[in-house]
């Protein structure tokens, strides 16, 4: 907008185009379309009338300027459209001095507040704090309400590659924080793009906001350019989808968005038509005070006793804790200590006990150890908590089960259980831990130190593995537990490289964050950049294959634009070697699965980052103390033998 009083600004020289051109020149923060024909030089609004099309990218015809889109005509000094049409586009003066060419424009007037800006500064309000997003031309003014928010030190915003890796950022911190971080994208194809990574988000439980621009109101449902009904898109993907209207209640349905992404565990979705972002709007924005209650209940009385009992019964007791138990962790330690009780974790939920503590056994089902596995066969009761008994995990469903959860709908999920408590996770452990009192549990602690004995002579032995086609699986995080930084955030895509993980890096602790039930390969490096949003003082590590990487390997390019020192190991075997894998279990030949990769480490100095490449397990130490304490973004890129794993 633009008011009566006016300035005179300088065109750059090399923006001055030649005799008969025209050119999009930036003027004061402002588009003109700048044309010189014969001994004049114009400056018009570079907006076509009739659709905005860019006048500086027209041509001139017989003294009229040409709009690019769709031909109209315009006198390119005044504006004024040929004869018998009144579609005439604003002109500026200009003016050539001895130092330049310059045009006068009207003073901006301060910025009017505006329906996106109610959005925002509720969002805000409800804790949002960092935002993955592409901007384009159908959510302009939400994103520029985003840009006051920015300025104001409000919000943290990452301008991601690929709306994809917006949605797996996104998800990988509300599964890191419990809290929504927010994504958001165009109408059309940067929607539907973010619909892989809000689909991990909903089967992993992690909530996250979601926002989509959308085509302009009066050509919705027209079939117009990139029109889709994108709250049916997104129906099934969200707890809620909303269309943000010219007369809704603009704050109450950013607040509810929130609400129901975090009551809901899940993606909470709005749709901001074009025009409607950018209506004014004298909207306070709302707050979360009386909004929200934890979740912090505890079980009846009666199923508490039943639980008991059978614990208190139990001759070899054993904890099997999901990534639904991170916030008890204590609980559940102090009571398997008191217990001499082992405890197993789900793949999710690896580094929740370290395997470092005497009663840790690490992670159980296909991405586990053997110790786990053993003391769960020889258990005679499993005490469940917060596990969605995958089938990946393979919880025994023919042993006694007590299991421990906070939702309904988890209890029984997939097979009867003797026992359940519907609870907090940590009041219920803590609850039933003094409820138990005196047991018969034996002291299993020899069991465990004796089968991790056992498993770490084989892990020598496969450590030392070498068929001269590259380094062993085994040899890599062998090597990386000696480096990994105790405080460290792992982010894990899908493949080989993933099980590896889970079954031969002995945890300090560390959480890992995977795409647990949707299991989509390409979530690792996009997560950590997540990761790194909810956890900035902590170092994060990326592991991911080769097939996993080359899907959002341009997201090396966000890391380094924004400063993000992500660590990266990859481990290229040159195949989809899990595929490969499941071609052969399947009793049919290898077909399709090999990669022509890039050098991956040459490629990540070629974007800016710091590149390492290991061929031999013996480069592996010195490798890894290059990437911890290498400043910015690094990758280190190990040439991974497919068939040691």
């Amino acid at each position: 907008m633009t008011g009566a009083s006016s300035r005179w600004h300088r065109v750059d020289d090399g923006d001055v185009p030649d005799e008969g051109r025209v050119r999009s020149v930036e003027v004061d923060g402002r588009s003109v379309a700048l044309a010189r024909c014969g001994t004049r030089l114009g400056a018009l609004e570079n907006k076509c009338p009739h659709q905005g099309g860019p006048l500086g990218e027209g041509s001139i015809e017989k003294g009229l300027l040409r709009c690019p889109w769709h031909g109209y005509d315009y006198d390119p000094i005044t504006g004024e459209p040929p004869g018998g049409f009144s579609d005439a586009v604003p002109s500026y003066l200009v003016e050539e001095r001895p130092d330049g060419v310059y045009v006068e424009l009207p003073e901006l007037l301060s910025a009017v507040r505006t329906v996106a800006d109610t959005l925002v500064e509720t969002l805000v309000a409800f804790g949002i704090t960092h935002v993955f997003g592409m901007v384009g031309h159908s959510n302009l003014g939400f994103a520029d309400a985003l840009r006051r928010a920015e300025e104001r030190g409000e919000i943290t915003y990452i301008g991601i590659r690929h709306e994809g890796a917006a949605a797996f950022a996104a998800s990988a911190y509300g599964k890191l924080t419990g809290r929504p971080a927010m994504c958001f994208a165009i109408a059309g194809p940067g929607s539907t793009n973010l619909l892989t990574g809000l689909y991990d988000a909903k089967l992993d439980g992690a909530p996250v906001v979601a926002v989509s621009g959308q085509v302009p109101s009066s050509v919705r449902g027209r079939g117009a350019f990139q029109d889709l009904d994108l709250s049916s898109v997104f129906a099934d993907v969200a707890v809620s989808t909303q269309v943000v209207l010219a007369g809704s209640d603009h704050a109450e349905l950013a607040a509810l968005a929130v609400k129901r992404a975090i009551d809901g565990r899940g993606v909470a979705h709005l749709v901001l038509p074009d025009e409607v972002q950018v209506l004014p709007s004298a909207q306070t924005a709302a707050g979360p005070a009386g909004r929200f209650t934890a979740r912090r209940i505890l079980p009846d009385p009666e199923s508490l006793e039943r639980a008991a009992a059978l614990v208190r019964g139990a001759r070899r007791p054993v904890f099997v804790v999901g990534h639904g138990a991170r916030d008890a962790a204590d609980d559940v330690r102090a009571m398997a200590e008191r217990l001499g009780a082992p405890v197993l974790t789900t793949f999710k939920a690896k580094g929740l006990i370290p395997d470092t503590h005497p009663l840790g056994a690490g992670v159980l089902g296909r991405s586990g150890t053997p110790v786990a596995s053993w003391l769960m066969n020889e258990s005679d009761l499993l005490v469940v908590v917060g596990a969605s008994f995958s089938n990946h995990t393979g919880i025994a469903a023919y042993k006694p089960v007590v299991q421990i959860d906070d939702a309904h709908t988890a209890i029984g999920r997939f097979d009867a259980v003797a026992a359940h408590l519907l609870g907090d996770a940590a009041l219920t452990v803590a609850a039933l831990d003094v409820c138990v009192g005196e047991a018969k549990a034996e002291d299993q602690r020899g069991d465990v130190a004796e089968r991790w004995a056992i498993w770490r002579a084989e892990k020598t032995r496969r450590v030392a593995d070498d068929r001269g086609e590259g380094v062993s699986a085994a040899a890599v995080f062998d090597a990386l537990a000696r480096h990994l930084p105790a405080d460290a955030v792992i982010t894990v895509d899908v493949g080989n490289h993933a099980y590896s993980l889970g079954r031969y890096l002995e945890s300090a602790g560390q959480p890992v964050l995977m795409s647990g039930y949707l299991g989509s390969i390409g979530f690792g490096y996009p997560a950590a950049l997540g990761a790194w949003a909810a956890a900035p003082g902590r170092p994060i590590l990326a592991v991911t294959g080769d097939g996993g990487f080359g899907q959002y390997s341009a997201e090396l390019l966000t890391a380094v634009k924004y400063g993000i020192p992500i660590k990266h190991l990859l481990l290229d075997n040159h195949s989809l070697g899990k595929i490969s894998k499941e071609q052969l279990a399947a009793g049919l030949p290898v077909w399709h699965t090999a990669l022509h990769n890039p050098d991956w480490a040459e490629y990540a100095r070629v974007c800016g980052a710091t590149g390492i490449r290991v061929d031999h397990r013996e480069q592996l130490d010195a490798a890894l103390v290059e990437l911890f304490t290498s400043d910015g973004p690094a990758l280190l890129c190990v040439q991974q033998d497919a068939q040691l794993i």
